[in-house]
């Protein structure tokens, strides 16, 4: 079996918005399928706010992989036992938060990929190729192609620091953390405040010189969503499943007792 495409990957560099169906309180293997059924592109395993560990976690990412949908996981640090456990359990990228300047985001680069790039330690038999034995240079040289890092802005230094992060070989996205953002610069929960809006220029400027991908997350407002992804958000989250299961849930028991 050849390697499973990274299908976020494959729009991101096609020029097209890769969208995200997060996972935080949703503890079954068929996420994937649903995410997919829903139209979303990537799955968002939540292990910095969530309370998966490593072999759950795992087990979704790797029942992902032929959905079509890219199983993306937030590691709850930086710790290389982390990053390398989930991508040789079957993720296809991982998402690095609080990283606040070049060398954060080299390590964690040198931890996600192999020689010549980074230092991962070489495993075989992964879920990205089936199960199959691979050459162990093939093996390294599609998986550094296929695998997406995706490192967290969420502090003004690291948005001063966005250019220099973003020129880090092996960093695919650049993707701003608003709400952390916000309360860090004394601005909580405001998301069009001007200074909001010109972190979220500075770092799309940072990526489109460095030719790399200018990431959301936070934003459900859909004006500001709709803003900011002209402005050339290519990579964001649509949602997590504890909202939109609240949202519905929300609108269902208001129609009832409605009724009443």
């Amino acid at each position: 079996m050849s390697l499973i495409p990274n299908t976020t990957k494959n729009k991101l560099v096609d020029g097209k918005i890769a969208f995200c169906f997060g996972l935080r309180v949703g503890r079954t293997v068929n996420a994937g399928m649903i995410a997919g059924t829903c139209n979303f592109d990537w799955l968002f395993i939540d292990m910095e706010h969530g309370t998966f560990d490593v072999d759950l976690t795992c087990q979704i990412a790797s029942t992902c992989l032929n959905t079509g949908v890219t199983p993306i996981v937030r590691i709850p640090g930086h710790q290389h036992f982390h990053i390398a456990r989930v991508l040789d359990g079957g993720a296809q990228g991982i998402i690095a938060p609080h990283v606040d300047n070049v060398d954060q985001a080299k390590a964690i680069v040198c931890a996600a990929k192999y020689p010549p790039i980074g230092k991962r330690s070489m495993s075989n038999n992964l879920p990205q190729f089936g199960m199959k034995q691979m050459p162990g240079g093939d093996l390294a040289q599609q998986l550094n192609q296929n695998t997406l890092v995706i490192v967290m802005l969420e502090t003004p230094e690291a948005i001063d620091n966005a250019e220099a992060i973003a020129a880090v070989e092996g960093v695919d996205v650049l993707m701003i953390g608003t709400n952390d953002l916000c309360a860090e610069m004394g601005i909580p929960g405001q998301f069009d405040d001007e200074r909001t809006v010109d972190a979220y220029t500075r770092m799309i400027e940072a990526c489109q010189k460095t030719g790399k991908y200018a990431g959301m997350g936070g934003i459900y407002e859909h004006k500001l969503m709709e803003k900011y992804i002209k402005m050339g958000v290519r990579f964001l989250l649509g949602g997590a499943d504890l909202g939109f299961i609240m949202s519905e849930a929300t609108m269902r028991s208001k129609f009832l007792r409605g009724l009443i």
